[in-house]
């Protein structure tokens, strides 16, 4: 009886730590979608805080209406403000290929003896075995071998577009972005995450900004639903990978 009720405690567990309420609770219908929040109100946000450079008193131009900068004469439509959206391209195509190999020998022999030290070395069977040699007192050899083969070939590419909302205006004029985005087709829903900073000056007239020009850039995209739940392992797999020695 004891036994099964520390199974059943075990389940309980398991269920928990593996998310399984959720899953049961979006049978037949699917992942459910996220309800749009502030993200400045998100557990895990914390204001950005760069260097920054010494304040300049902004350049006056006289009977003049163009300001410095602006893209538009009446009005520069690019976001500026807290609150503003932003598009991010995203176009990311990485390839990286990498192969290295190594080989290492190494062989040691040392040996000591004392084959004469004013006759004293007849002395040295009083205190040692009759069998020992004053020549080859000590000797010690060693061998090692060491071989290395790594090879590394990726290639990815992310062509994404999502509207990103500026939270925060730093001193110097830069805008921190972060945006998000869900998409659910059928019984999958992907999402997209972004943040970074940038400057005013990378806005396009289109008010579009490219993802290389993010400073401190964060872009993770990825999904949940039964395709991504089939292609992953399971749970108490991954915590055997990670605990287990061999």
């Amino acid at each position: 009886m004891m036994g099964l009720r520390l199974l059943l405690v075990a389940s309980v567990f398991a269920v928990a730590g593996c998310n399984a309420p959720q899953r049961l609770s979006e049978i037949g219908r699917g992942p459910q979608l996220s309800a749009i929040e502030n993200p400045t109100a998100r557990p895990d946000w914390r204001p950005v805080s760069l260097p920054m450079p010494a304040p300049q008193e902004p350049v006056r131009t006289a009977n003049s209406l163009w300001r410095p900068g602006a893209r538009a004469f009446f009005k520069d439509q690019r976001a500026a403000q807290v609150g503003d959206i932003v598009t991010v391209l995203v176009s990311i195509r990485d390839q990286a290929q990498l192969e290295n190999s190594s080989t290492r020998s190494r062989n040691n022999g040392e040996s000591m003896g004392l084959p004469s030290l004013l006759g004293l070395e007849s002395s040295l069977t009083r205190i040692l075995p009759n069998t020992v040699n004053p020549a080859e007192l000590v000797r010690a050899n060693s061998t090692g071998n060491s071989t290395g083969t790594g090879k590394i070939d990726r290639s990815e590419t992310v062509t994404l577009r999502v509207a990103a909302v500026v939270t925060q205006v730093l001193p110097n004029g830069n805008l921190v972005l972060a945006g998000r985005q869900e998409v659910r087709v059928n019984m999958e829903l992907r999402e997209l995450a972004i943040q970074g900073v940038i400057r005013p000056q990378d806005i396009a007239s289109d008010n579009t900004v490219r993802h290389d020009r993010l400073a401190e850039a964060r872009i993770a995209y990825g999904g949940r639903g039964m395709i991504s739940d089939v292609q992953q392992p399971r749970y108490g797999q991954q915590l055997l990978d990670i605990i287990l020695p061999f």
